[in-house]
């Protein structure tokens, strides 16, 4: 099982989803089908794509499902004169939601939160020493609300980085679970995510083995907050991968 970082300890914060709480559907046993017809331990398929904005430094796109997010990442640029005679780089993360991102209008996340867990989740991952005096903007744009905002937004805006030639230590990934009952469900949808008893987020840096942000919602028993750790730490592992594809991809495509 990966380490946790030591800067970075775990949350607890409000449910992100912004919902109040529905009747949950009966789970008669662990082979019952979700809504998109997913079992309770596998992911969505994820499809990334890099260079998504031209005018940006470096972009991504991720869909997830119904999940649907795009970043642009700025810099390093000129930083204001505070920050001309500090040895590292600052990192400024803005998320907002498209006015059609939700199904019922107004219902939107609190993006002040989102974009500071964003931040944390991301700055462990950056070598800040590598552009001292300078900032990097990152901004991301949910276009569809399907579940899961928070991981793909993060996953999203890894990649993104990475695109715009930021030094980082290692991709960062994300993935949550929710729990309703005695069953977890991996990625959950916002569906699943309005009738959760709990949840968990894991974001980590996959090739490092680290932890760098967990944060936790609900009452949970040791034995099932240790399965769901175990959970999105191996989806985030494998999502690496393919993290690492897409870049190899977008490279190879730019050399031809």
């Amino acid at each position: 099982m990966a380490g946790k970082s030591g800067s970075t300890p775990a949350t607890y914060s409000p449910s992100l989803s912004g919902q109040k709480k529905k009747r949950p559907p009966v789970l008669a046993d662990s082979n019952w089908v979700r809504p998109d017809g997913r079992t309770l331990h596998q992911c969505r398929p994820a499809f990334l794509r890099t260079g998504a904005v031209n005018s940006a430094s470096g972009s991504a796109y991720a869909e997830f499902g119904n999940t649907k997010v795009i970043v642009s990442v700025f810099g390093p640029r000129e930083s204001k004169k505070a920050m001309m005679y500090s040895n590292s780089g600052r990192l400024n993360c803005n998320v907002s939601y498209a006015t059609f991102a939700t199904h019922v209008r107004g219902q939107m996340p609190e993006t002040k939160d989102i974009s500071s867990m964003l931040h944390k989740a991301l700055e462990g991952a950056i070598i800040l020493k590598s552009f001292p005096k300078t900032t990097v903007d990152v901004f991301a744009l949910v276009l569809e609300s399907g579940g899961s905002d928070l991981p793909v937004i993060t996953t999203c805006a890894s990649l993104a980085l990475a695109d715009a030639g930021i030094m980082l230590y290692d991709m960062v990934t994300s993935v949550s679970v929710s729990c309703l009952g005695k069953n977890l469900l991996i990625d959950p949808l916002s569906e699943e995510e309005s009738y959760q008893d709990g949840s968990l987020m894991i974001t980590c840096m996959p090739s490092r083995n680290e932890v760098t942000q967990m944060t936790v919602t609900g009452e949970w028993s040791t034995p099932k907050i240790n399965e769901a750790m175990q959970l999105c730490i191996d989806a985030c592992s494998k999502l690496g991968k393919i993290m690492r594809s897409c870049l190899k991809e977008a490279a190879s495509i730019t050399q031809d």
